[in-house]
């Protein structure tokens, strides 16, 4: 076991074994605690799944990571190597950059519903960084300041985070109700008598609205439709405040 002193090491800051053929890599590992995650829930991320997992001794696993902190610092920077725009794929303009890395940044968030809410204690590392960089590459052929730089990159995370955890929350909803149908009946029983007391005339209009015009979805329908109006609007907003073309 690490002592408490290796403990306190951030993972960055020590090699990747290599005194002799390591078994795994640090990718490999992130990408089996990713898997687990994934399928089972963050909770499940143990020292012990991950090396029965990789079909190694608990103790074997020791040899590449001291902590869960180290195993929750690799998820991350994982999750951010996805997120990373290609080379190659960056758009010129700043409105299409910011906008791609913010769909990115998006998509892989909603395609792992644990990680906006596990993740905010990890130690940031080479992804991350990068991941940052490129934001602050979207803003390089502005007229911004680096503080306005922060600043921008700043709403925009807090846009998308925001917005994904919301549709990582609809989405639980709605298995919520796959799971157990007879909700959406209750629902709509509910919905109708606090309607019927005259309270709510604007979202009695909108029923009536949606009844009328056939327009009755489910809500993840216009989930990324509304992503894209907002970050539209975001951005237009921005460049507004900033004067920016």
């Amino acid at each position: 076991m690490p002592s408490d002193s290796e403990e306190t090491t951030l993972i960055w800051l020590r090699p990747e074994p290599s005194g002799r053929k390591p078994r795994y890599t640090r990718a490999e590992i992130a990408r089996t605690a990713i898997g687990i995650a994934d399928s089972e829930g963050f909770a499940a991320v143990t020292m012990k799944r991950i090396a029965a997992e990789l079909g190694a001794g608990t103790m074997t696993l020791y040899y590449y990571v001291r902590n869960k902190a180290d195993i929750v610092a690799l998820m991350q920077d994982a999750i951010f190597e996805d997120v990373l725009v290609p080379a190659g794929e960056f758009p010129a303009g700043w409105r299409d950059a910011v906008a791609l890395i913010a769909r990115r940044t998006r998509d892989v968030l909603v395609s792992h519903p644990w990680a906006v809410s596990s993740l905010n204690q990890a130690q940031f590392g080479p992804n991350a960084v990068q991941h940052y960089e490129q934001s602050l590459a979207a803003l390089a052929g502005t007229t911004l300041s680096y503080p306005q730089k922060t600043e921008v990159t700043a709403i925009i995370d807090d846009y998308v985070s925001g917005n994904a955890a919301h549709t990582i929350e609809t989405r639980e909803r709605v298995r919520a109700v796959a799971r157990n149908p007879g909700l959406v009946g209750e629902a709509q029983v509910y919905g109708e008598e606090l309607l019927s007391t005259g309270k709510f005339p604007e979202l009695a209009a909108l029923a009536e609205h949606a009844r009328n015009t056939g327009t009755e979805t489910g809500p993840l329908v216009h989930m990324d439709r509304q992503f894209d109006i907002g970050l539209t609007a975001l951005i237009d907003g921005i460049g507004q405040h900033y004067g920016l073309p």
